[in-house]
């Protein structure tokens, strides 16, 4: 039976809306207008178009943060990705560790991109499960009243190297240089931060769940489904991704079965700052990965 972790009010979240300056140069984003509630932000996700990709004027719904996370198990590394059911869009999807962020952290969406490693990406050994700390900043525990995280030991996230072009909060750049891309189906603009996730060395028996929010009578919802880990590795080769998908149970990468999947819209072609399409398959997505060296 999926384990209930937590019930949230959603009404409580609030994020803006953005005006986004593009130019060949760099992206700068800033606020727009009053703090919108989910359902506000959600009815505001509607398809926009620019003429030019690489130089535009545009405002858009919202912020969204996204972490393309290196886990490295037993000597191989590997992308992390989570399974999600879009209600907004009607179809499933293997997609990074993402969400929405909100307006107190418009300025400051690497705090946003951290806290959704933390409740999407849950790592559990025989012994607990794990908290992670980001530099000196300690990770929330979300479900802490649900799950037994263990004291002594704890993962550590770090930032690799970012985009060659800058984004900017108003004046201020974003010093981690995530890659950024508006996603004009959705009238959204994504912030991607590329991590890498230590275990601490005695882990063993790792097992990997994904837990993410829905919406049910009114509340979002967390739930733990054991029997569906919905947690994805993608094998690295070199640091260039493989078409190998595996899940991890109990220490074992399980080869996970590709046949009809789909893929978020991380994964398509970018044009300029701009993604066009909504998600790709994955033969898609394989067939466009570099030739092995």
């Amino acid at each position: 039976m999926p384990r209930v972790l937590i019930r949230k009010n959603p009404t409580a979240f609030k994020t803006l809306p953005l005006l986004v300056d593009a130019s060949p140069d760099g992206l700068r984003y800033q606020s727009l207008g009053r703090p919108l509630n989910f359902s506000e932000m959600l009815e505001r996700r509607r398809p926009v178009t620019v003429d030019d990709p690489t130089q535009f004027s545009l405002e858009l719904a919202n912020l969204g943060v996204s972490v393309r996370l290196t886990l490295s198990w037993q000597g191989k590394d590997y992308w992390v990705l989570v399974r999600q059911q879009r209600q907004d869009r009607g179809d499933v999807v293997l997609k990074l560790i993402s969400g929405y962020v909100p307006a107190h952290e418009l300025a400051l969406p690497l705090l946003s991109a951290i806290q959704e490693v933390a409740e999407e990406c849950l790592l559990e050994t025989p012994e607990g499960w794990l908290a992670g700390r980001f530099g000196d900043i300690w990770l929330p525990a979300p479900y802490v009243g649900s799950l037994r995280y263990r004291e002594a030991v704890h993962f550590n996230l770090a930032s690799l190297s970012g985009s060659a072009r800058p984004v900017q909060c108003g004046q201020m750049t974003l010093m981690e240089r995530p890659r950024a891309y508006v996603h004009l189906p959705t009238a959204s603009l994504q912030l991607v931060y590329d991590m890498r996730l230590e275990l601490p060395k005695e882990t063993r028996e790792l097992s990997l769940f994904h837990v993410d929010e829905r919406l049910e009578d009114g509340k979002l919802v967390a739930r733990l489904e054991r029997r569906r880990p919905d947690l994805y590795l993608v094998a690295l080769k070199d640091g260039q991704p493989t078409p190998s998908l595996f899940t991890l149970i109990k220490g074992q990468p399980v080869p996970a079965s590709t046949r009809g999947l789909w893929l978020s819209e991380s994964f398509a072609g970018q044009d300029g700052w701009v993604v066009r399409a909504d998600r790709a398959s994955w033969r898609d997505w394989v067939a466009s990965l570099p030739a092995p060296g």
